[in-house]
């Protein structure tokens, strides 16, 4: 249960052109009730008898995509039918993603008990033999993307030789030729929020593909907003690429820094706007860091009371973070990201070529965000994060390609279930309750965001272990990959007074009482309020002494 089969299968009906059911509906549909009501009116057995005979019925049809209960290969009928009649794919997915996918759904009677943990372990020990007795194909869905899942589904009956899927659907990965004859190998991803869905493309050459541009900008009229510090080194390329494309550009070259992520930086993005004479048809291209994707977006969100914009990341930051999810804002001198609006961007572009430039302090910058999300999400991301470290600072295209893509895909998962931070986005904020402090503690810029968030995450560490969430050795591992990641493991000292001041200026807060993102355990997240003496304790641990 929770593995994906319905949304799935769903999907890979759909590229497939055939009909897809689902049993758990089919049994409904028949009975008249719902899955939770036949459990308790009639008991497991009756119901796996029910699903046992609509499973026989089904594996006589052809052309359908069928799936099926988590529970129907607990009969050796089903089991047989299931592996002779059709081609069985197993989605294999961890307890923690489960338990994340399942922990708000109540139509799932097996897991209405106080331990649902247990109850998923005690499961997955009897039924995973089964799963691998029956299956033609196996696949690991710790990528929640559903695109890329049905993708490694059609590449896999392929490879097997188990279906004969069209050349045309094995397109995950296609190569682009620019009117410049550059090659490029793109990516795509889609963040699923309905009418507001966006695509997300990482690869590499993108900047100077004329073509790729056109199809993925709109807009005729664009008005590129990036840096001081940017503009010498991807603007001209960008500008002339997109004029071959046959659109019209404007720039704007704003001062660089986090300090100058504020008003008078945004009017200025206005005043070109207004003295420009541009109207609603215009498309706002955000080339830069977080700092220029954050006041690009405010700008069009509040442009004409809103206009369509794509984020061009340049950072490794921004491309794993700040570009997907649609969060937009400027500073003020009180609090980071005070002022703004979510605004979902129309594409994002993130190439990788843009990052051979970054300085090394930037990179590392962008890394403690990758590191986030495997400690918050996905465990076994977090080993690979480990063993890779090197090759990731040494700027290796094939390690950076796979921790964007995996950091996009958890964002962009997350963004799905809750695109305005309603609950479970919050835990995208793991470390930052303690690195927005130190940001406004020290001064926007004296230290790099992702320098502050990586120390914030090692703080994070520290108080989930003072409470039992985690033991010392996980903790020890997240300030180990932390500092080899070249970033700060240990934090300024504000003053015991202004650390709890700054942190009560923070937009999880709720009455007054300041609300921290912990790991309980690794690869799970959990909001909290904290004892001030416990607060204190790990302040006192992780300052400079």
């Amino acid at each position: 249960m929770g593995s994906g089969k319905t949304t799935v299968g769903r999907a890979l009906a759909k590229k497939l052109n055939k009909r897809f059911i689902d049993t758990d509906h089919e049994i409904e549909a028949r009975t008249g009730v719902s899955i939770p009501v036949i459990f308790e009116i009639e008991g497991e057995a009756s119901f796996r008898q029910r699903e046992a005979d609509v499973i026989r019925d089904l594996t006589e049809q052809e052309n359908i995509v069928l799936a099926t209960g988590g529970g129907a290969v607990l009969n050796a009928d089903s089991r047989k039918y299931l592996h002779e009649r059709g081609i069985v794919i197993y989605l294999r997915a961890g307890i923690n993603s489960i338990l994340q996918r399942t922990r708000h759904d109540k139509n799932r009677p097996l897991l209405r008990t106080a331990d649902p943990r247990k109850k998923l372990e005690e499961l997955e020990s009897q039924r995973a033999p089964l799963y691998q007795e029956v299956a033609h194909v196996s696949i690991e869905t710790g990528r929640p993307n559903v695109q890329f899942l049905v993708q490694s589904v059609l590449e896999k009956l392929a490879q097997e030789k188990l279906l004969d899927i069209p050349e045309a659907l094995l397109s995950h990965s296609k190569t682009n030729m620019s009117d410049q004859s550059t090659a490029s190998t793109t990516t795509l991803l889609n963040v699923d929020l309905g009418e507001r869905s966006y695509p997300i493309a990482i690869g590499t050459s993108l900047l100077s593909d004329s073509q790729f541009l056109q199809s993925k900008i709109k807009g005729k009229k664009t008005v590129i907003v990036t840096n001081t510090v940017v503009a010498p080194l991807y603007l001209a390329a960008l500008e002339a690429a997109l004029r071959a494309a046959g659109k019209e550009v404007l720039s704007v070259v704003l001062p660089d820094g986090e300090e100058q992520k504020n008003w008078t930086s945004l009017m200025l993005i206005f005043d070109a706007l207004l003295e420009h004479k541009c109207d609603r048809k215009i498309t706002l291209l955000a080339l830069g860091g977080g700092v220029i994707g954050d006041m690009t977006g405010f700008a069009a969100s509040a442009y004409m009371r809103g206009v369509p914009f794509v984020q061009i990341p340049t950072t490794l930051l921004s491309q794993v973070d700040s570009s997907v999810g649609g969060k937009t804002g400027i500073n003020h001198p009180l609090g980071k990201n005070m002022i703004g609006a979510f605004y979902q961007p129309e594409a994002v572009i993130a190439d990788i070529d843009s990052l051979q430039s970054l300085p090394d302090n930037e990179l590392s910058a962008g890394l403690a965000e990758v590191i986030k999300h495997g400690a918050i999400i996905d465990p076994v991301f977090f080993d690979w994060i480990e063993a890779n470290m090197a090759a990731l600072r040494a700027k290796d295209p094939k390690a950076l390609t796979h921790a964007i893509l995996r950091s996009c895909e958890i964002k962009a998962d997350i963004v799905r279930q809750d695109e305005r931070e309603g609950g479970l986005r919050a835990i995208l904020n793991f470390g930052h309750t303690f690195g927005h402090a130190i940001e406004s503690g020290l001064g926007y810029g004296k230290w790099l965001h992702g320098e502050a968030v990586g120390c914030g995450m090692v703080m994070a560490a520290d108080l989930s272990c003072r409470l039992g969430y985690i033991d010392y050795v996980t903790k020890t591992r997240i300030k180990q990959v932390v500092e080899a990641a070249g970033l700060p493991g240990v934090a300024p000292d504000l003053g015991e007074e202004r650390w709890l001041e700054l942190m009560e200026v923070d937009k999880k807060n709720e009455g007054g009482k300041i609300k921290f993102i912990l790991l309980k355990p690794l690869g799970q997240a959990h909001i909290t309020t904290v004892p001030q003496e416990t607060l204190l304790a790990t302040l006192r641990s992780c300052i400079i002494n």
